[in-house]
């Protein structure tokens, strides 16, 4: 295994599944190198195969059968959005959906088919209407955020409770990513929403643009760097790692570890003990 990671390391993927592969010939009862290969073939977009080694691998181990339960959730929902963003199918949208996500919604469907006129139009209305949102990315301040591709913008991808969903950034008061502890995290990073009504959410945040997986270039599978196509002008569609763009700057999602929007979380405020 440790070959096999070595591999990784240095970005050698097909190289890294060979061996991988090779290692489990040799003790296909060894739960540990079925983890691994899943992760390996998620970050490959190999979804049919990914599922079916966390099948084995929570036969082999009991102790996985919770993260083969989660992550299997994910692969569904990867798949989803594939359909979201070929313009197929419609993403759940988190909370009360305001005019201008169905706008941005919309904006993306016609892109998908070509229509990119019309889809720019639909979204630069929706960008200025949709509120600008000051805060702090690591403590660090800015005026306005937005992921740096357009089909997004002022919205957050988010797995949550299994299910795929848009999460508009005007919801959000905190949003907090674990550091990559793992090869998976760099598919899906875990994280906690605080959202502006007080309430919270554990979720998987899709690390990726769309399609990333099926790159040629190994560094994008790996969210290790970010390139943009520009189809039409003014039209800028990521692969690889998601980036968030503001006006101090652009900053990698992998790096970030705590996103303040707003005013941040409400504060909750305790009730004064009684005398009686």
């Amino acid at each position: 295994m440790q070959a096999a990671e070595q591999l990784v390391r240095e970005g050698k993927l097909d190289d890294a599944l060979a061996t991988l592969q090779d290692a489990i010939r040799k003790d296909p009862s060894n739960a540990k190198l079925r983890i691994f290969l899943f992760q390996l073939l998620c970050v490959r977009g190999d979804w049919d195969r990914a599922q079916n080694q966390l099948g084995v691998a929570k036969e082999l181990d009991a102790g996985a059968v919770l993260m083969a339960q989660v992550c299997s959730q994910a692969i569904q929902c990867e798949r989803l959005r594939e359909g979201v963003f070929s313009g197929k199918r419609t993403p759940l949208v988190f909370g009360e959906p305001a005019a201008w996500v169905g706008q941005l919604v919309q904006a993306n469907k016609l892109l998908a088919e070509g229509h990119h006129d019309h889809a720019a139009q639909l979204r630069d209305q929706a960008f200025e209407d949709a509120p600008a949102i000051s805060g702090t990315v690591n403590g660090e301040p800015f005026e306005w955020i937005a992921d740096a591709d357009v089909r997004l913008g002022p919205m957050f991808e988010a797995l949550i409770e299994g299910k795929y969903y848009w999460v508009p950034m005007t919801a959000v008061a905190k949003l907090e990513i674990d550091e990559p502890a793992d090869l998976r995290d760099v598919v899906w990073a875990p994280g906690t929403f605080t959202f502006t009504n007080g309430g919270t959410a554990i979720a998987l945040l899709p690390v990726r643009y769309p399609g990333s997986e099926a790159s040629d270039d190994d560094a994008i599978r790996l969210a290790r760097k970010t390139d943009f196509a520009e189809p039409a002008e003014n039209t800028y569609l990521g692969v690889g790692q998601r980036m968030w763009a503001t006006d101090a700057g652009e900053y990698a999602m992998l790096a970030t570890r705590e996103l303040i929007l707003g005013d941040g979380p409400p504060e909750i405020v305790e009730p004064e003990p009684s005398d009686g």
